[in-house]
C-alpha cells in the first residue's frame, strides 16, 4: 500500500490529536493549540505535492487521441474511448487533464465550423480596437443576404463554446451527439442562412501584473551603508519566502484576472448584441431560433428587451431543456402569449416523442424529446 506525502505529514498530528482527546480536561490547552495548527494547514496545497506536474499536451495527437470516421474520440494506439481516471487517486490532476483536452476540442470544433460547414468567423464587437478583448460568432456566407430563412443557434451554459451542445458528449459519445454540426448542415441543405452564437465567451483571462513594492529605504535620509544593509536583509527575506513558497505550493498556477468583452459580458448581453448588429440586418423574411438550456433563458431576455422587433422578425423558436422562467425574468403577458403560439420546449422525458409534458409555467408548450435529445445534464 502506498502512502502519500501529505498523509505522512499529517499522521503525527492526527495521532497527537487522538491521544489528547483521550486525556482529561487538563489537555484542553494542547487541544486548542493543535486545532489551531490544523487550521493553518492548507490540505489542498499539501495534496498538490503528490501530483505530477500540470503540464498537458496542446494537441489531440499529444494526448494520443483522434476522432475516427464515426466522429468518436479514440486512443490512437489502443482504440479505446477516453479514460478520465488516467491516474488513480488524483482526481484534481485528472480533472485538469480533462479540462486541457476540452480546450483542444473547443478549437477542433471551431475548425470544423469553418472547414466542414463553411462558416465565417466574425469578430465582435464589430468596432473593437486592436487592443481591447474580443469574442466571435460564426455565420454562413448568406446569413445576412438570404431573403427567405435564417437559423440562429444558441448553446447552454458552462464550458461549451460556439458549435457545441455538450463537451461531455463530444468526448464520451461522438461529434454528432455533442456538437451543433448536424443542425448546421441540415439547415444549410434546406436553404437556411445560419448564425452560431458564442454566449459563454464573455471575457479573456490575462496574468495578473506583479505589484512591485518600492523599498522604504529609497526615499529615506538614512546613510548609504544602512540602506545597503537593509536592502541586503530584504533580499534575503524574499529569497527565503520564495523558497518556502516553492516548497509549500509546487503546483502553484498563475494568478489571472478577467477582462470582460464590451457589450458581451454575459450570455444575455451577447444575445442582444448579436440581434442588434447582425440578425436585424439580415434580409430573411423568417428567422428561427434553436436554443438549449440557458440559451432559452437568453432568448427570453432578448425578447423582453426587444419585444416588438422579435415579434416582427422571428417565426418560431425550438427550445431544448430550456431553463427560462417567465416569472423570474418578469416576462409580460404579451410575451407569454406570443411564446405559447410560437415556441415549443422539447424536454428530457421517457414519454414518446412529442408527447405533451405538463408545465407549471404559463408560457410555451413542453413536449417530450424522448431519446433523440441526449444533452440532458451536460454542459
Amino acid at each position: 500500500m502506498s502512502i502519500s506525502l501529505s498523509s505522512l505529514i499529517l499522521l503525527p498530528i492526527w495521532i497527537s490529536m487522538a491521544q489528547i482527546l483521550q486525556g482529561g480536561p487538563d489537555e484542553k490547552e494542547k487541544t486548542t493549540a493543535l486545532k489551531d495548527l490544523l487550521s493553518r494547514i492548507d490540505l489542498d496545497e499539501l495534496m498538490k505535492k503528490d501530483e505530477p506536474p500540470l503540464d498537458f499536451p496542446d494537441t489531440l495527437e499529444g494526448f494520443e487521441y483522434a476522432f475516427n470516421e464515426k466522429g468518436q474520440l479514440r486512443h490512437i494506439k489502443t482504440g479505446e474511448p477516453f479514460v478520465f481516471n488516467y491516474r488513480e487517486d488524483l482526481h484534481r490532476w485528472n480533472q485538469k487533464r480533462y479540462e486541457a483536452l476540452g480546450e483542444i476540442i473547443t478549437k477542433y470544433v471551431y475548425e470544423l465550423l469553418e472547414k466542414d460547414c463553411n462558416l465565417k468567423k466574425i469578430s465582435i464587437p464589430v468596432d473593437a480596437t486592436e487592443s481591447e478583448p474580443k469574442s466571435f460568432i460564426f455565420m454562413s456566407e448568406d446569413a445576412l443576404t438570404n431573403p427567405q430563412k435564417l437559423m440562429v443557434l444558441i448553446h447552454g451554459s458552462g464550458v461549451v463554446r460556439a458549435g457545441q451542445w455538450a463537451r461531455r458528449l463530444i468526448i464520451n459519445e461522438d461529434l454528432d451527439s455533442g456538437t451543433q454540426i448536424p443542425f448546421i448542415k441540415r439547415a444549410m441543405d434546406e436553404g437556411y442562412g445560419v448564425i452560431v452564437l458564442n454566449p459563454n465567451e464573455n471575457y479573456i483571462e490575462v496574468e495578473k501584473p506583479k505589484i512591485h513594492v518600492q523599498s522604504s529605504s529609497d526615499s529615506s535620509d538614512e546613510p548609504a551603508e544602512k540602506r545597503e544593509r537593509k536592502d541586503k536583509v530584504s533580499k534575503e527575506i524574499k529569497k527565503r519566502r520564495d523558497f518556502y513558497e516553492k516548497y509549500r505550493n509546487p503546483q502553484r498556477e498563475k494568478e489571472t484576472m478577467q477582462l470582460y468583452i464590451r457589450e458581451n459580458g454575459s450570455p444575455e448581453e451577447h444575445a442582444v448584441y448579436v440581434w442588434d448588429h447582425f440578425i436585424t440586418q439580415s434580409a430573411a423574411e423568417n428567422v428561427f431560433f434553436v436554443a438549449h438550456s440557458y440559451g432559452g433563458l437568453a432568448f427570453v431576455e432578448l425578447m423582453i428587451q426587444r419585444e416588438a422587433d422579435v415579434k416582427s422578425k422571428v417565426t418560431a423558436v425550438a427550445l431544448t431543456d430550456s431553463v427560462h422562467n417567465v416569472w423570474h425574468q418578469e416576462a409580460g403577458k404579451t410575451i407569454r402569449e406570443w411564446m405559447r403560439e410560437n415556441c415549443c420546449n422539447w424536454v428530457s422525458s421517457s414519454e414518446p416523442l412529442d408527447t405533451s409534458v405538463e408545465s407549471m409555467l404559463p408560457d410555451c408548450p413542453r413536449v417530450s424529446a424522448a431519446g433523440i435529445w441526449k444533452v440532458k445534464g451536460a454542459h
